[in-house]
């Protein structure tokens, strides 16, 4: 893997487009894809090893669930987001964390060698500088610390991938007011270029494993989500005007008949990674 710049003094484009995108987005995340993304949490805890009276931190925590789980194995967990309202959602969640704090990767008010481990649910995804934010996510690791994070493989799975061809089948490209991650601090989204990217960050024995479900939910829950706004696909929808909007659920409803069972459900294939490794 080639090696990657450190990290900038100031956020990326792409850090300040994921700040306004889900500012105040908590619940509408909550209602639409986190049981999505709480289907990896047992997975995730397990791969960090995380035990009784173990110090866990939880970061990128969103509505929760991890923490919820961790706090349930024992562990005693302190939970961050880059976003106020989850941090709100969480504590309400989770009575039992030690802390909950609004904190931004790559920058966490803890000092070195806190953590016995460190887990991150899709978090990854939404940091502009990866290398970096794995790099402080060493740091306050303790010598021998677990970390285990999961991301969105690319290609997206096919049920990842329903509202983004709905998208392009009206025409709808990419504005400039939501850039992608800069290609000098993206990485390649398979295993091995997540393992490589946790090896470049002075983490130890990273391997990688292939997470595949399908995920059930009715095909107005899924367009809620978007259309409230969350995620890239939801900010897209967001800036288009109110016929565009229209057009791209028509082709929603149209794809969706794919992946729509008898019951009237929908069940969407996901794929993500799941990587461990040791400080």
């Amino acid at each position: 893997m080639r090696s990657l710049p450190q990290p900038e003094a100031h956020p990326t484009p792409f850090d300040a487009y994921e700040r306004q995108a889900w500012a105040g987005r908590a619940e509408a995340f909550a209602g639409s894809f986190a049981p999505l993304c709480a289907h990896t949490v047992p997975a995730l805890l397990d791969a960090a090893q995380v035990a009784p009276g173990d110090r866990v931190l939880d970061v990128g925590t969103g509505t929760g669930s991890v923490a919820a789980a961790a706090v349930e194995r024992g562990a005693a967990v302190t939970a961050v987001d880059a976003e106020p309202s989850m941090v709100e959602l969480a504590r309400a969640a989770v009575p039992a964390l030690a802390a909950a704090e609004v904190a931004v990767l790559p920058e966490l008010p803890f000092a070195d060698e806190t953590f016995d481990a460190v887990v991150g649910n899709f978090v990854l995804n939404h940091v502009g500088q990866p290398l970096a934010a794995l790099a402080e996510l060493r740091r306050v690791l303790r010598p021998g610390g677990r970390l285990a994070l999961t991301i969105w493989a690319a290609p997206a799975a096919p049920g990842q991938a329903l509202l983004g061809r709905a998208v392009e089948a009206t025409g709808v490209t990419r504005p400039a007011h939501l850039p992608p991650v800069s290609t000098e601090f993206d990485f390649p989204r398979t295993a091995d270029g997540l393992a490589a990217l946790l090896t470049a960050a002075g983490l130890r024995e990273a391997a990688t494993d292939t997470l595949h479900w399908t995920h059930r939910t009715t095909p107005q829950g899924w367009w809620d989500g978007a259309a409230a706004g969350v995620g890239y696909i939801g900010q897209l929808l967001l800036a288009q005007r109110e016929q565009t909007r229209a057009e791209v659920r028509r082709h929603f409803d149209r794809i969706s008949q794919e992946f729509t069972d008898p019951d009237g459900l929908l069940s969407l294939p996901h794929t993500a990674l799941l990587v461990r490794a040791h400080r």
